[in-house]
C-alpha cells in the first residue's frame, strides 16, 4: 500500500508498511496512479500511450523501471509484515497512571470533556490515603518495569497540591524498595502557580502540562473562570515563570482550537511569540451539536489551516526564527515507535490507567465517569482482568478501517475513548478524528521533507 499527496511544491509518496518517503518527480507521481505489483518486465503498452501526451516514451520507460527497482529492494509496495506480531500484544503489566488528584475546577471552561472538572459525579478531591494505595497499586501491578509514569490531573490538580506533595514524597520512599524510579507529570490551568508550587514542580516533575489555548481573546472566551471572565492575563505571567526557571526540562503549553478559532495557527504563533517552544494546540473533540463544535462542514477550513501552519514553520524556521516543537508535528520518520507500540497505541486500560478520588480504576482518563468501563477499585482491592485483557487484545488488525488505513502504523488505532463516546465502540473508528489525523501527518511529513531536502542541497 502507498499514499501519495501533493503539498507545499512536493509530491511525495509514502510507503505504508516499511515507512518509506519518497519525493519524486511529476513523472512518477502520475506513473503510480497506474502500476502496481506484480510488475511486468516492461512498462505496459496502454499505460506508455496513456502518459505519453505528457511525457516522453522513453522517459516512461525509464521511471517504470526505477519504480520496480524500488519495488525490488524493498522500498514500495512492500508487504506488511506487521500483523504477525499482532500475537505479540498480550497484557502488560501496568506502568503508567493517571491520578485524579481534583474531581474540583477553579474554571469553567466551556468545551471541557470533564464536565468543568467533576466528571459528573461531584466535585471533590483525593485523600492522601486514596492516593497511597494507588501508588501501592501501581508497584504491585508494574510487575519488573522499573520505570514508572504518573501524571497528576484533574480537574485542576493545583486545588489539592498538598496531597499532591505528600504523594510524591511517599513514591519515592517506595523507589528503592522496589527499584523502581517515579517520572511524575502534572496538568495545570496556572490559576494557583505561586513560586513555591513553581520550584516543586520544577525539581519532582518530569514533565508539566500548561494549558491556554493561544491569543488572550480566544483563551478567555472559553477558559473562563466561576464568575465568568477570563483567565489569560492571570496565568500567562505565571507560565513565563514557570518555563523560565524550569532549564532544559520538559514542558508544553496545551490549547484546544473550537469553531471559534479555526485560524489556530495564530494562536500557535502567538503562543510562540510569548516564548514557548513546546506548543500543542488540538481540535476539541465533542457532540457536533455544541456551539463550539468541529463538523463535516469546517474540515476542508481546518485542512487549509494544517496547511498553513506547516509553511509557517518551514518558513519560520527559514528566516532564522528559533525553532519549536508542535506536537501533532511530531514524527520520527527513522526509528519511530516499536512494533507493538505502532499497533496497539496508548496502551489504555492495559499499560495505563486512571484512578479518581474514589479509587475508581478506568483504562484512562477520558473513559472516568463511564461506569460500564469501571474496572475496579482500590479499597475493595478489585481489578478486572478480563477488561484488561480486552484492551490489550485490541489493536489495529482488531479494527476493521484502521486496518486498510495507510495511517495506521502512526495513530495506532486512534483514541480507544474517543473511537467509544463517538463511534459506539472502541473498535469503531471516530471517522473525524481520523480525518484530522491524516492531514496532520501529511503536513509533518512534509515537513521531514522540506528538512531533508534543504540539507542535502
Amino acid at each position: 500500500m502507498i499514499h501519495k499527496y501533493k503539498l507545499n511544491g512536493y509530491n511525495i509518496v509514502l510507503d505504508t508498511n516499511s515507512g518509506g518517503v519518497h519525493v519524486v518527480d511529476d513523472i512518477t507521481y502520475d506513473l503510480l496512479d497506474n502500476v502496481e505489483p506484480p510488475f511486468e518486465a516492461a512498462c505496459p503498452y496502454d499505460i506508455v500511450k496513456k502518459l505519453s501526451k505528457f511525457y516522453s516514451e522513453e522517459d516512461i520507460n525509464t521511471c517504470y523501471n526505477e519504480i520496480v527497482e524500488l519495488y525490488n529492494e524493498k522500498m514500495l509496495f512492500t508487504d506488511d509484515e506487521y500483523e504477525k506480531f499482532a500475537k505479540y500484544t498480550v497484557a502488560a503489566p501496568v506502568k503508567a497512571m493517571c491520578l485524579h488528584i481534583a474531581h474540583d475546577c477553579n474554571l469553567r471552561c466551556e468545551y471541557c470533556f470533564a464536565s468543568t472538572g467533576d466528571f459528573g459525579g461531584g466535585r471533590k478531591l483525593m485523600s492522601f490515603d486514596t492516593g497511597k494505595k494507588a501508588i501501592d497499586f501501581l508497584l504491585e501491578k508494574s510487575e519488573d518495569r522499573q520505570t514508572l509514569e504518573l501524571d497528576f490531573f484533574g480537574g485542576e490538580p493545583l486545588m489539592n497540591f498538598e496531597v499532591v506533595k505528600q504523594i510524591v514524597e511517599y513514591a519515592r520512599s517506595r523507589e528503592a524498595e522496589y527499584n523502581k524510579k517515579f517520572r511524575f507529570t502534572i496538568t495545570t490551568n496556572g490559576m494557583l502557580l505561586d513560586d513555591d508550587k513553581i520550584d516543586f514542580i520544577n525539581k519532582e516533575m518530569s514533565n508539566v502540562v500548561l494549558s491556554i489555548d493561544g491569543r488572550k481573546d480566544v483563551t478567555d472566551k472559553v477558559r473562563k473562570r466561576v464568575d465568568g471572565t477570563g483567565c489569560y492575563d492571570t496565568i500567562l505571567p505565571k507560565f513565563k515563570r514557570l518555563v523560565e526557571k524550569r532549564g532544559d526540562k520538559d514542558y508544553y503549553v496545551r490549547g484546544t482550537f473550537t469553531k471559534y478559532n479555526l485560524d489556530f495557527s495564530d494562536d500557535v504563533f502567538d503562543l510562540y511569540a510569548q516564548g514557548f517552544d513546546q506548543i500543542s494546540v488540538e481540535p476539541v473533540v465533542c457532540e457536533p451539536e455544541k456551539p463550539y463544535a468541529l463538523t463535516e462542514k469546517e474540515l476542508s477550513l481546518i485542512f487549509k489551516e494544517y496547511e498553513r501552519l506547516s509553511e509557517r514553520i518551514l518558513n519560520n524556521e527559514k528566516n532564522g526564527g528559533k525553532k519549536f516543537n508542535f506536537f501533532h508535528f511530531m514524527i520520527d520518520l527513522d526509528q519511530g515507535p516499536c512494533a507493538i507500540k505502532r499497533l496497539r497505541g496508548c496502551g489504555c486500560g492495559n499499560e495505563y490507567v486512571a484512578i479518581t478520588p474514589d479509587g475508581d480504576i478506568y483504562p484512562c482518563h477520558q473513559f472516568v465517569g463511564h461506569a460500564e468501563y469501571k474496572m475496579g477499585n482500590l479499597y475493595e482491592g478489585t481489578f478486572d482482568l478480563k477488561m484488561k485483557n480486552e484492551f490489550a487484545d485490541s489493536h489495529i488488525y482488531t479494527k476493521p478501517e484502521c486496518k486498510q488505513c495507510w495511517a495506521r502504523f502512526y495513530c495506532s488505532g486512534g483514541c480507544n475513548a474517543n473511537n467509544y463516546v463517538y463511534a459506539g465502540d472502541i473498535h469503531n473508528a471516530h471517522k473525524f478524528s481520523c480525518q484530522l489525523e491524516k492531514k496532520r501527518l501529511e503536513c509533518a511529513i512534509m515537513l521531514k521533507a522540506a528538512k531533508f531536502q534543504e540539507e542535502h542541497e
